[in-house]
């Protein structure tokens, strides 16, 4: 079998806060398992991997802890690659964007389209401190809320209200970083014109799915930026933190996040081309037509993969000589909640990585979250279901499996692999599903389905613990010696082959089973065979996994914040005649984009059946405008249009609370339920 070339990159954590589990059930965890397993078959395999350390958020932290933005950083970088290492993640390297080669990668990029004169410029207005001289960001402005009067809202929203409204709008803006009242100031940005791609990105998109079976919630992402049109996205950001435009006439503008934070896959190549002392390593994985390239993300990543960075390397592409590869597929998962609710650092809702490696094994949160991966919905981390599956899958199917073969060849042949006699029937199809095992394990990891090949090594497990029951050593050991050493013979290989298939997932562990088995990891293509020779001295045996107590499981639970009771709202009542007044209907969201100049606000298009209404929501921090397409909703019809950020808004969609600051939940309706149906 031909050897693959393949880079596999993970999307790149903000060094904003520590990673949790949500963060390893979408770009981490399946991408490591993937990777490990093309490893053992042979494959030429190069993981990247590093932390997106430029944006506001970092020097908003940075300024609330009045420390800077590079001690930001360097803090969360340390604790994540720490994290990740304990974890038992392989990456080839963990780099990190504030490095000079990625600067300069990024640099080249934006000086390659400037050059052949794609960007546009473009100029607009922006709340602007005299007294610092800077450029603010919405994040740096704080007044007046028109609507309710609170003094503390943001430049376009009101966390006391909820109010959402245009920036000009805000009573009495302060700079938060002086208190002076700032003015409005024109400047200009570049911006790179992304509908120009969006023919080639369409066929793109086409053309992969068609050879490698993109998954749906992909495709779905990307059909629905696709229908709403791409537009010129700004490249450019006033702002001191982050990769200086590469002009001489241009100050205190670094690139835009979204831009360059990708290129640190590139950066990151670079920096591990150097460490090995090989300066054309990175070209031979990013400039080859070989190279499969496989793409690791969460959901909310799922547009910088499949469309922005695509574009930008084509745009490369379409002037150099030395062309880069597109990702040939994007496998992004979806959503990890934690206890049924999203997790909240905020809140205290959820546990970090580093936190919770201090309390278990690795290999135990391994198993738990890739037998229970996001890959086509949100799932859930539980508590009870980390013990369940550690004592019930790990413990006792697995560990209980292992123990009992070592414990019996031990006892009765010398802690030795005994000869195999003549087959009998249960013997032949045992060694038949052991041949068979890894193969189907094999094909759900190529076609992604992580989950299903967990369950498929778990599953030989449970065939091996069903084959020592039924072959009855314990009774054979005394009436037909012969037949007991083909019993453990065969149980021993059967653990070899679990270790050799379970290491992608539980490496830790497997080392384990290798040591005792004083055998050495060979590859993948051994996998199912008899690879133990006869009279090999086995080790001692060692436990596996250790059961989780009622109790320590309780103590995480209790750690948990308590939900408070919601107070009881006190408002103004109204009569029936009152509320027959509001016309509620049923609306299909056929398309949606985000609102310039605002982070939480989303113009949608509403299909009522026998009309069609703009809406402005607030929703852009619960959904993004890809995941809504197609959801049938709720909508107040008959509310008197009013403009948000210069965008009329003919009706308001209904949406619920959640316990998360910030976040709500559409009210969606049956698709049964005809279009422009009236609710009563």
């Amino acid at each position: 079998m031909a050897k693959e070339k393949v880079l596999v990159t993970s999307a790149l954590p903000y060094a904003n806060g520590k990673i949790h589990l949500g963060h390893l059930s979408g770009a981490y965890l399946p991408a490591d398992i993937y990777v490990r397993y093309k490893r053992l078959k042979g494959d030429d395999v190069l993981y990247i991997c590093g932390s997106d350390e430029h944006g506001v958020p970092i020097t908003v932290t940075a300024d609330k802890e009045k420390i800077s933005p590079t001690e930001v950083i360097d803090r969360f970088h340390e604790a994540n690659k720490k994290a990740f290492e304990k974890f038992g993640m392989s990456f080839d390297i963990y780099s990190r964007t504030s490095i000079p080669i990625h600067h300069s990668t990024a640099q080249e990029f934006f000086k390659c389209f400037y050059d052949q004169g794609l960007l546009v410029e473009k100029k607009t207005m922006q709340f602007y401190d005299e007294k610092v001289n800077k450029f603010l960001p919405d994040r740096y402005v704080e007044g007046t809320c028109p609507k309710c009067g609170n003094e503390e809202a943001r430049s376009d929203e009101c966390e006391r209200c909820g109010s959402l409204y245009d920036p000009t709008e805000l009573k009495n803006p302060k700079s938060k970083m002086t208190g002076e009242t700032p003015v409005w100031k024109e400047t200009s940005h570049w911006y790179f014109p992304l509908g120009r791609f969006q023919e080639r990105l369409e066929k793109y998109v086409s053309e992969m799915d068609e050879k490698y079976k993109w998954k749906d919630n992909v495709l779905q992402y990307c059909r629905g930026w696709f229908n709403d049109v791409l537009k010129d996205r700004a490249i450019t950001r006033d702002l001191d933190w982050g990769v200086k435009v590469p002009l001489d006439d241009v100050q205190n503008k670094v690139l835009y996040v979204w831009f360059e934070a990708v290129l640190g896959y590139i950066s990151a190549t670079k920096e591990l081309s150097e460490k090995r002392g090989e300066s054309e390593l990175w070209k031979k994985y990013w400039q080859d037509e070989q190279t499969k390239y496989i793409a690791f993300i969460g959901k909310d990543n799922v547009v910088f993969h499949t469309i922005i960075f695509p574009a930008i390397l084509m745009a490369w592409n379409d002037v150099n000589q030395n062309k880069f590869c597109l990702p040939q597929n994007v496998p992004a998962n979806e959503f990890l909640n934690f206890e049924g609710k999203k997790f909240s650092k905020s809140r205290g809702w959820g546990i970090d990585v580093d936190e919770f490696l201090e309390l278990f094994p690795s290999d135990t949160l391994r198993y738990t979250l890739g037998a229970n991966l996001p890959e086509g919905k949100d799932t859930d981390f539980y508590w009870k279901e980390f013990q369940s599956r550690t004592n019930g899958e790990l413990a006792d199917i697995l560990g209980n499996f292992v123990n009992r073969t070592f414990t019996f060849a031990h006892k009765h042949f010398e802690g030795t692999v005994p000869a195999r006699g003549t087959l009998a029937k249960i013997d032949e199809e045992m060694l038949e599903q052991l041949k068979a095992a890894p193969v189907k394990v094999s094909e759900l990891l190529e076609r992604y389905k992580i989950k299903d090949a967990i369950f498929e090594m778990m599953n030989l497990a449970r065939a091996g613990n069903k084959y020592f029951n039924d072959s009855e050593p314990w009774k054979s050991s005394k009436a037909n010696k012969e037949q007991c050493a083909t019993t453990i013979n065969i149980c021993l290989n059967i653990i070899y082959t679990l270790a050799e298939i379970f290491e992608p997932v539980i490496p830790f562990a497997s080392a384990k089973i290798f040591e005792m088995l004083n055998a050495k990891q060979t590859d993948w293509l051994n996998s199912g065979e008899t690879n133990l020779a006869e009279g090999r001295k086995l080790n001692e045996p060692q436990i596996l996994f250790t059961k989780l107590e009622d109790k320590v499981i309780e103590e995480q639970v209790n750690k948990l914040p308590q939900v408070e009771e919601a107070p009881k709202e006190v408002s103004e009542e109204i009569t029936i005649d009152e509320f027959k007044r509001i016309k509620l209907r049923v609306g299909k969201i056929t398309a949606a984009e985000n609102v310039k100049k605002s982070d939480k606000l989303l113009k949608l298009q509403i299909d009522l059946g026998t009309e069609q209404r703009q809406l402005v929501a607030g929703i852009a921090k619960s959904y993004s405008p890809e995941e809504l397409i197609g959801k049938k909703i709720l909508m107040v019809a008959n509310l008197k249009p009013a403009k948000l950020f210069g965008v009329e808004s003919q009706g308001m969609v209904l949406a619920l609370d959640t316990t998360e600051e910030g976040i709500v939940k559409l009210i969606e309706i049956d698709e049964s339920i005809e279009l422009g149906k009236t609710a009563k």
